[in-house]
Formats: C-alpha cells, sequence, structure tokens
C-alpha cells in the first residue's frame, strides 16, 4: 500500500516541483533586476553631480570628445552612407508603386532624422566606444587603480566617469547629424544617380520635410541614446566587482552584458520616445 501511495505521490511532486523551481528563479532574477536598476540610479546621480558641480579641467572633457566622438566619425559615416543608399534603392521601388519617386528625399530625411539616425548611431557607439569604455574601467577596476584614487583623495567618478558622461552628451547628437547627413548623401547617389529621379525633387523633399518636431525628436533621441549608451557601459565597467565572475572572464561578461543591455535599452526607450514626440 505504501509502495502505491508513494508511486502516485512521485509523478505529482515532480508535476509540481518544476513550476515552483521557475517562479522561485523569476522572482530571483527580478529582485537582482531592481537591484541593478537602483545601483545604476545612484550611479548615473554622483556622475551627473560630478558635471553639475565639475572638478576636473575642461581639456578632460575635450579629451573624451576625441576619444569617443572623434574616433567614431569614420565608422558613423560609412554607416550612414551605405543606410542610405539601402534606404533610397528600397524607397524608390516602393514608392514607385504609387508613382510617387519624386517624394523619395522626404522618405529619406524623415527616416533617417527620427529613426535610423539616433538609434543605429547609439547601437555603433556601443558597440564601439561603448565596450571599450566598458573594458577600460573594469580593467582599473580588477587592477586596484581605481581604489588607490580613492586612497589619494580623488573622487572615482568624478575624474573617471563624469567627464566621459559629458563627452557623450556632447558628441552623440554631432554624430547623429554626421551619420544623417552621409545618409542623405547615400540616399542621393542611389536615388538620383543611380535610378535616375530629379534632383531637385529630392532635395525639394528634404526642405519641405524638415521641420522643428523632426528635428526635436532628433535631438531628444541623440541626447537620451547617447546618455543611455555611456552610463549604462560606465556603470558595468566600474562595478565589474560586484560580480560573481572574477579576473579577465568578469570583465569579459561585463562588457558583453553592457553591450546588450545598452542595446536593447535603447531600442525600448525609442518606443517610448517616438510614441511621445511624434
Amino acid at each position: 500500500m505504501t509502495i502505491q501511495k508513494n508511486s502516485l505521490a512521485s509523478p505529482l511532486g515532480n508535476l509540481l516541483h518544476y513550476p515552483l523551481v521557475r517562479i522561485t528563479k523569476l522572482g530571483k532574477n527580478t529582485e537582482e533586476y531592481i537591484q541593478k536598476l537602483g545601483a545604476w540610479g545612484v550611479f548615473v546621480w554622483a556622475a551627473f553631480r560630478g558635471i553639475l558641480l565639475p572638478r576636473f579641467r575642461f581639456s578632460v572633457i575635450l579629451k573624451e570628445i576625441y576619444l569617443i566622438g572623434n574616433q567614431s566619425v569614420s565608422i558613423i559615416a560609412l554607416t550612414g552612407l551605405f543606410t542610405g543608399m539601402v534606404l533610397g534603392v528600397q524607397g524608390y521601388h516602393t514608392l514607385a508603386r504609387f508613382g510617387s519617386e519624386d517624394a523619395l528625399g522626404s522618405g529619406v530625411i524623415y527616416t533617417m532624422l527620427s529613426e535610423l539616425g539616433p538609434v543605429l548611431t547609439a547601437l555603433l557607439l556601443i558597440g564601439r566606444a561603448g565596450s571599450a569604455l566598458c573594458a577600460e574601467l573594469g580593467v582599473m577596476r580588477h587592477s586596484n587603480q581605481i581604489d588607490q584614487l580613492t586612497c589619494m583623495a580623488i573622487e572615482p567618478m568624478n575624474f573617471l566617469v563624469s567627464p566621459k558622461l559629458a563627452a557623450g552628451l556632447i558628441s552623440t547628437p554631432v554624430l547623429t547629424l554626421i551619420f544623417s547627413v552621409f545618409g542623405i548623401v547615400g540616399g542621393y547617389i542611389a536615388g538620383v544617380l543611380v535610378l535616375g529621379i530629379s534632383g531637385g525633387a529630392y532635395f525639394n523633399g528634404i526642405a519641405s520635410s524638415i521641420d522643428g518636431t523632426l528635428m526635436r525628436m532628433c535631438l531628444v533621441k541623440a541626447v537620451a541614446f547617447g546618455f543611455l549608451a555611456i552610463s549604462i557601459a560606465a556603470s558595468n565597467g566600474f562595478n565589474v566587482h560586484r560580480r560573481v565572475e572574477e579576473g579577465a572572464s568578469g570583465i569579459s561578461r561585463a562588457t558583453t552584458s553592457a553591450v546588450v543591455t545598452g542595446s536593447i535599452t535603447v531600442l525600448f526607450i525609442d518606443y517610448l520616445l517616438t510614441s511621445a514626440l511624434i
């Protein structure tokens, strides 16, 4: 009788055990996410406080602008050019179905300034500058350089993070504009020089589509995405010592996490900003 009871209870116990384990794991992951979000908020506030009450030379920001912005110009320009060319070809063949090929310029400028320019610039910035920034701060934390700054009465946030965040806020709108300009050039090459639409119609469409709402959307997104890209990357690198993994493995995982988390966050915030500003 006992054997039959256990044989019946065991499958039922296994059936209930799996969902309980999954629910427990979900709760643990949610708790960890909330803790990380709170730590990121404290980190961002400390970085902003360093910008509002600067204790570093302006030349430090210029150096960071060069590292984050100037060294990203080539990849931003090339990506913008090829993106504009693809957009020109796709837009032309789509508009040709309705006999509206002359509206290509309007479509290119609107798509570039409202979506592709800010989003792709941010994703490229995360992949190039964000990953390098996270790895740099992670190595400094692992080699105790950040602790040594604290021992010398130098605030690490003001010295290391605040200039980088300020440089990101300045550089991202400029990089977004560069991306969009090269995208317009790419659309011109594909639409006018290759497919043969009127150059005058292309630029008239661009001129008629630029307005304050479009520029405001582009600027707001660029600043927001630049802030997210740099702050998430810096937070992952600066707090790498709090991860379970240690050494090179911890730094590599922190860098991967910075790129993935930053990219997903940018796309999510893009949806929210588009819904609010459109």
